[in-house]
């Protein structure tokens, strides 16, 4: 199985203006050589920022941004996730879209919605869990607040020696005075799953007047980081992961065979 390459995406987001983070967006991946990545990570509620607006800003799911993510992935590529608000069968979800460059897009609704920020009386929270295969390499789809709970993102390993997922992928909007515990449990999730962890966070600072320090991160199995941006700064940087070198490392460490069992309820 060959590598795969996933280019975090950092960047400020213009409040509530679809059409001016889409421009801006393009213009950050346009720096992207053609063929130089797999993947590109966008940030939580990429369209917006962290809006509860959602009656007004929120989309159709095959609206202008869906359609959009689904251009890019096809012209650049690749595939392209990232979050946003979408208005479905009368219910607003902060919805990730996973666009490929061929075939269906699929999306994962965020489950835990963050209380503190009023995000439960204008959101409705998803209630299945989101894995997607790509070039050989499975995910699980992750949003923001989702991040606090591991059991929600626990591997369910099935032996012999079958994981779920490869990489957890996390999109957020997650606020400087916070970035402490943001770095922590991304780490600490590659830990305890043995996988991969993508975390990209956004930077400036809201509609809200809250300040993002971006501390995106891409962290291996084993915790260490190989991406980390803690400058505040958008950036696009490209990493690649091995699928060998984690297989590799499940051999020699499994831990993951004195897991607890245990089932999600929801």
């Amino acid at each position: 199985m060959n590598d795969l390459r996933i280019t975090l995406l950092q960047s400020d987001l213009i409040w509530e203006s679809p059409a001016a983070n889409r421009e801006a967006l393009d213009r950050l991946m346009g720096t992207l050589d053609g063929g130089q990545t797999d993947l590109i990570v966008l940030p939580e509620m990429f369209a917006t920022g962290f809006s509860m607006d959602a009656e007004r800003l929120a989309e159709s799911p095959n609206g202008t941004t869906v359609e959009w993510l689904q251009r890019q992935a096809r012209e650049r590529q690749c595939a392209i996730t990232g979050s946003l608000a979408i208005t479905d069968r009368g219910d607003c979800f902060n919805r990730l879209i996973w666009a490929p460059p061929e075939g269906e897009a699929q999306h994962y609704d965020k489950h835990h919605l963050f209380r503190m920020g009023a995000e439960p009386a204008y959101y409705t929270a998803g209630t299945a869990r989101q894995l997607v295969e790509y070039r050989g390499v499975r995910f699980l789809l992750s949003v923001c607040y989702d991040l606090r709970f591991p059991v929600w993102l626990r591997q369910q390993p099935v032996p012999p020696n079958t994981f779920e997922y490869d990489v957890l992928l996390c999109v957020a909007n997650w606020p400087a005075p916070r970035r402490h515990a943001w770095r922590t449990l991304l780490q600490a999730r590659a830990i305890e799953n043995l996988a991969y962890v993508v975390g990209v966070n956004r930077v400036g600072q809201d509609g809200n007047g809250l300040d993002y320090a971006g501390d995106s991160l891409l962290v291996d199995f084993k915790g260490v980081p190989l991406v980390d941006h803690a400058a505040g700064q958008a950036f696009v940087e490209t990493a690649s992961i091995s699928p060998q070198s984690l297989a590799a490392f499940r051999d020699k460490f499994p831990a993951w065979q004195d897991a607890d069992r245990f089932s999600l309820g929801v």
